[in-house]
């Protein structure tokens, strides 16, 4: 069973039983235990030819594999694995054995371990004449900046403004990036690396449209009102495209487009600004609100459970330090995964080969030290490798 399938959704049922205020725990001949929402599996795979970081792998996966056969009999509600860590590990003549500890959570609201980094840039109007000099000239800038409000209140991610460039040249051919110095993949990855982000979200405000209010259909009276009252009381189309990019790969995760019409006073003053009070006291405020909270809502969604990643800052000696600390949720104790960024090209443009397994034995608030387990190849951890937690989404 390839690594990989630890970055498998599982699906498994609701273990949470309690009796005179403890969890029970129950166990089969696999070496699963169970207690309230966590599972303690076993795993074990023999060492062949010597390889004993592919006899851990193999292990683990085989540990997560009796998991699910524990866990599809208790056919209750379903639940996610949110978080997989090893919490011990040992050779044992020609088998390599581990104990894995995964952590459950509801399905809908899978709870990440870590906090995710995500730098959001502006949203371009693709029609600039479609906003008026004499609205709200905040659109642009707080769009992605409240989106990145209402996810950083999740406790899953921390959001860093770049709302000041786009990453569109050309708003029309979105999300396609052109920059004739390099590739769209690449300015991803710089604009990730500079900030040091997981995810880059962008997006264009592709329809901001006031329908036309010049003819007036019918005669007498009530068009007259119409007329009259058609420079107060409109309609206008909007039209959002939200995209998260993977900051390390340059790839395209997300991508959907968020439509409404407002009806009424379909104009926002000069002055207001996205998230304020007055902003979403207008029709059309209320509206970009909405499309706001419904986007937020969609990401974290689908990044929320996203296996947390960073980068090694710092290596020499055995201590390597990493480009995320207690502000990231990061533990002394934790384990990580560190791989190799690709070589022939950008940091960060492929997962190259495994380096290891690094322990948290040092903790500050944007920063984190650790030594390599013993199966390392000392030397081979450069600064912009990838550092991966064993999540699952």
């Amino acid at each position: 069973m390839p690594y990989k399938n630890l970055l498998t959704v599982v699906m498994i049922a609701s273990l949470v039983a309690c009796s005179s205020g403890n969890s029970k725990r129950s166990g089969d001949e696999n070496g699963v235990a169970v207690s309230g929402q966590q599972l303690s599996v076993q795993g074990s795979a023999p060492i062949v030819g010597g390889g004993i970081e592919e006899a851990r792998r193999a292990a683990i996966d085989v540990a997560v594999s009796n998991a699910s056969l524990q866990l599809k009999r208790n056919n209750s509600s379903a639940m996610l694995v949110s978080d997989i860590k090893v919490v011990d590990e040992w050779q044992d003549a020609d088998f390599y054995h581990v104990q894995v500890l995964a952590v459950l959570s509801d399905k809908q609201r899978c709870g990440s371990p870590y906090r995710k980094k995500i730098v959001a840039t502006g949203f371009p109007v693709m029609n600039s004449d479609q906003i008026s000099g004499t609205e709200s000239q905040d659109l642009y800038s707080g769009i992605p900046r409240e989106i990145n409000n209402h996810l950083m209140e999740t406790g899953d991610f921390i959001g860093r403004n770049l709302t000041n460039i786009s990453l569109y040249s050309r708003p029309d051919t979105a999300p396609e990036i052109r920059f004739a110095e390099s590739t769209g993949e690449a300015v991803i990855q710089n604009i990730a690396k500079q900030q040091n982000a997981q995810f880059v979200l962008s997006g264009v405000i592709r329809d901001f449209r006031v329908e036309s209010t010049e003819y007036v259909r019918g005669s007498g009276a009530l068009a007259d009102l119409k007329s009259m009252v058609r420079d107060f009381v409109g309609r206008r189309s909007v039209g959002i495209d939200v995209y998260v990019h993977d900051g390390f790969s340059g790839a395209l995760l997300f991508q959907h487009r968020y439509t409404e019409s407002i009806v009424g006073d379909v104009s926002l003053p000069n002055g207001y600004t996205v998230g304020s009070e007055r902003f979403n006291d207008t029709p059309a405020g209320h509206t970009i609100s909405e499309i706001i909270h419904q986007a937020s809502e969609d990401i974290h969604k689908l990044f929320g459970c996203y296996p947390f990643t960073t980068r090694v800052i710092q290596a020499g000696n055995n201590r390597i330090v990493i480009a995320a600390g207690a502000q990231d949720k990061i533990k002394i104790g934790d384990k990580l995964m560190i791989y190799s960024a690709s070589a022939g090209g950008a940091a960060g443009a492929g997962l190259g080969e495994s380096q290891g397994i690094l322990t948290i034995t040092d903790v500050s608030a944007t920063t984190a030290a650790g030594t390599l387990d013993s199966t390392a190849v000392s030397g081979t951890v450069r600064p912009g490798d990838w550092v991966k937690s064993f999540a699952t989404p």
